[in-house]
């Protein structure tokens, strides 16, 4: 019997996982992280979000993701935008973002993540944390499926993905399913540079 494109998707994310845990422990990492950032910011610089959505970085099994606060921070200080970080809810599984001041978040979501605690907000510009990727800007999340409705919900929101080289999959490797929600583009630290939808 084939296995499902859920248990496929399933085995993958573990792997990338486990592959970016390891690499995180690596001296290449805090480099990949500063050139990551320098991307971005050239980016938002062309973007100007006026509310910027980003992601409080995962700990544990989850660990390893760019973490986007001190961009975030630049942000604001050069363009004068809102921050605003995600709050996801379990039950019915929905995602909408919150006002953010850029301290360290003194509230979690239903999920145990951090989260702001302003009033809610749509932000203009997004950034997607990514376990996996393709050139055509579809990613491998943790399952959720939380950025995906959002996105689906707010179409007019530019979403950029933030991930790491060793993510980078074939379309082969990571089919599109119907819920996925493509991005605009996903920064990386390779030398590739980054990849547009």
């Amino acid at each position: 019997m084939d296995a499902s494109p859920t248990s496929e998707r399933a085995a993958l994310r573990l792997r990338l996982l486990q592959a970016r845990r390891a690499w995180a422990d690596t001296p290449g990492f805090a480099e990949a992280q500063s050139r990551v950032h320098e991307r971005l910011m050239g980016v938002l610089a062309q973007l100007e979000p006026s509310c910027l959505g980003v992601y409080w970085p995962l700990a544990g099994e989850l660990a390893g993701e760019f973490n986007p606060r001190d961009a975030a921070i630049q942000a604001k200080a050069l363009w004068g935008c809102r921050l605003a970080l995600p709050f996801a809810r379990r039950s019915p599984r929905d995602m909408h973002f919150v006002a953010w001041d850029g301290d360290a978040p003194s509230r979690q979501d239903d999920c145990g993540i951090p989260t702001g605690s302003g009033e809610p907000v749509v932000p203009d510009v997004v950034l997607v944390p990514c376990v996996g990727f393709t050139p055509e800007g579809f990613r491998l999340g943790y399952g959720g499926g939380y950025f995906d409705r959002f996105l689906a919900a707010h179409p007019h929101v530019t979403a950029v993905g933030l991930a790491w080289e060793l993510g980078r999959l074939t379309p082969e490797a990571l089919q599109a399913q119907p819920h996925d929600q493509p991005l605009v583009g996903v920064i990386t630290e390779g030398a590739e540079g980054d990849s547009s939808a």
